[in-house]
């Protein structure tokens, strides 16, 4: 009977255990988890260890490959950030067979981000002035548009490189339409922190736009941030201005 109740539980630990996925995401990390959904972007699962804590939702770049319990592999978006092993007996440094340089596969993922942008802008010193005496308007100002950002390229700890052109119309609160158009090159971090530099160009002129900003995501919907600074004419635009975008290849 001793015998007969030992054999039940060790093959209903295998079971539990065959039950688990094993997640490998793209740093060489492995978790025992409970996959339950996959999206072209995104991979939500709970953790074996705590089936009723909260769903987890994981980048799918940033998974190399998940083992079903069934025993099936699904290579994932990450399965080239994990570097591949020498065949034994060669150098590590030897090159791949059939591969010359140019062969390789691109770092460059671009990833679009758009959407639209409110806020306003507050002019000062000979800005202000300007404005007033040339366009008669107030040195605050409404402002609409809309953001089309690339990301060109993220590195395994999650920095990014982006491309954005901003354009906007102000004043339209004070009856007036002065358009604005700001391009811009910049980093965004690993925990949404960003900055960037470009060239503006108005009806003030041309000038350098300084620009910093976060997001904030939820449900799939990113929610940015940014104050712009635009220097010249003996004073300087600062802008703050909100908005939303979802992620789009």
């Amino acid at each position: 009977m001793t015998r007969i109740l030992f054999t039940f539980l060790f093959v209903l630990v295998g079971v539990v255990v065959q039950a688990q996925d094993l997640l490998t995401k793209s740093s060489g990390e492995e978790l025992q988890v409970k996959v339950l959904e996959i999206t072209p972007t995104e991979i939500r699962y709970k953790r074996t260890d705590n089936p009723d804590g909260p769903l987890i939702t994981v980048r799918r770049t940033d998974v190399f490959m998940i083992r079903y319990a069934n025993g099936t592999k699904e290579l994932l978006g990450g399965a080239s950030a994990l570097p591949s092993a020498p065949p034994a007996g060669s150098s590590a440094a030897a090159p791949r067979t059939g591969t010359v340089p140019g062969d390789e596969e691109s770092m460059y993922e671009e990833v679009q981000l758009n959407g639209p942008r409110l806020g306003f802008t507050v002019l000062s010193g000979g800005v202000a002035a300007k404005a007033e005496r040339d366009y008669n308007v107030n040195p605050f100002l409404t402002q609409f548009g809309w953001q089309f950002e690339t990301r060109i390229f993220r590195l395994q700890n999650g920095t990014s490189g982006l491309l954005e052109l901003v354009p906007l119309i102000g004043g339209l609160e004070q009856g007036k339409f002065l358009p604005s158009l700001n391009a811009l090159i910049g980093i965004r971090g690993p925990k949404g922190f960003e900055f960037g530099l470009g060239p503006n160009v108005s009806p003030a002129g041309a000038s350098i736009a300084l620009a910093v900003g976060t997001s904030f995501r939820s449900q799939g919907i990113n929610f940015p941030v940014n104050f712009a600074v635009v220097p010249g004419n003996g004073g300087a635009r600062f802008s703050l201005l909100f908005g939303f975008n979802s992620r789009r290849r």
